[in-house]
């Protein structure tokens, strides 16, 4: 009888997970936005949903975009996960429950797939059919597109305008994820730290860099009105860069929901890295901009001691601190 009661019930969970995961997307999460990059490499093993480390995100953490899917992925409908740049290690079904267990317990949560990072070349063969299946298929809410071009070719033209030889490219990717994946699904774009920098009051701001400017070709175009969220990756910049006036710059241009990011002080990273105390902060300040939130990067990757930092935080506590600023209360500690 205890062994029917158990195989009952996990049928039951099961039919709760399977139609949690075919339900439609929920949109844009309402109230400030902290967006959080889940490291697929740094999840720990799991069997079930209820082992994961996503599951256990906090309700806060309300845009979860699970790192890194390959623009040029192989999927083919089957929750294979080893062709999607995904690194995971459980299978595509053990991650379709946990993303429906973190939307039952979160209802507020939405969960975004980020295509791209730093393989550029990767775009060349961008599957936006088989991408927009593996949304579907793991019950995800759409899409935040990192695109990250070597050499992005920008410069300023006539009366000083930036141009730069990707514009098409990130038009072109965003039209054709959209055409896949229409509202409610999200799309956001990942903008690099100095890509809204080059013209008009922005055209001195620091650092110099070939990427200045590389967003906005696609801000001002007709395409920006398919776009739901940007989120500038304020980092790996050096120290002459000033998050509040990437933010300045960005809001120029795009006057819908963006995020601005802080980084952990991982092996690799550029910094500007930021403690806790001044994340929050730099949280309460952006929180007196109307639409604008914080984006965490990333939730997993532990800090790197030999980076020289005066502090070393973990991206949960970064999580924590920009909920603080945000919110102006007391946050549960992220476990």
């Amino acid at each position: 009888m205890i062994r029917l009661l158990r195989r009952a019930v996990a049928a039951l969970f099961a039919t709760l997970i399977a139609s949690a995961a075919c339900a439609a997307p929920g949109g844009m999460p309402v109230g400030p936005i902290i967006m959080g990059y889940h490291d697929s490499w740094r999840e720990r093993p799991a069997t079930g949903p209820y082992a994961t480390a996503l599951v256990a995100t906090p309700a806060y953490v309300n845009l979860v975009a699970l790192s890194f899917v390959r623009p040029d992925l192989v999927y083919r409908g089957d929750l294979d996960l080893s062709g999607t740049g995904l690194s995971y290690q459980f299978s595509g079904a053990v991650l379709r429950d946990a993303i429906a267990l973190l939307k039952r317990r979160n209802p507020g949560t939405r969960v975004i797939l980020s295509v791209g990072a730093l393989e550029s070349w990767r775009w060349a063969r961008f599957d936006e059919r088989a991408l927009a299946l593996l949304v579907r298929q793991i019950g995800a809410d759409g899409v935040d597109m990192d695109y990250e071009p070597a050499m992005p070719g920008c410069a300023a033209g006539a009366g000083g305008r930036i141009g730069c030889a990707v514009d098409g490219n990130w038009i072109s990717y965003v039209r054709r994820i959209r055409a896949m994946l229409p509202r409610p699904y999200i799309v956001s774009v990942a903008g690099w730290s100095v890509g809204a920098y080059g013209e008009g009051q922005f055209a001195a701001a620091l650092p110099h860099s070939p990427w200045r400017g590389m967003m906005l070709g696609l801000l001002r175009s007709p395409a920006a009105r398919l776009i739901d969220l940007v989120a500038i990756c304020a980092y790996d910049a050096g120290p002459a860069y000033d998050p509040m006036t990437a933010l300045a710059a960005y809001r120029h241009y795009w006057k819908g929901p963006l995020m601005l990011g802080v980084q952990v002080p991982f092996k690799g990273a550029g910094g500007p890295f930021r403690t806790p105390a001044e994340t929050e902060a730099l949280a309460r300040r952006v929180a007196r901009w109307p639409g604008a939130g914080m984006m965490i990067y990333s939730l997993l990757e532990p800090p790197d001691p030999s980076v020289p930092a005066r502090a070393h935080p973990t991206g949960r506590a970064l999580a924590e601190a920009a909920c603080r600023g945000l919110k102006g209360g007391a946050c549960p500690l992220y476990p």
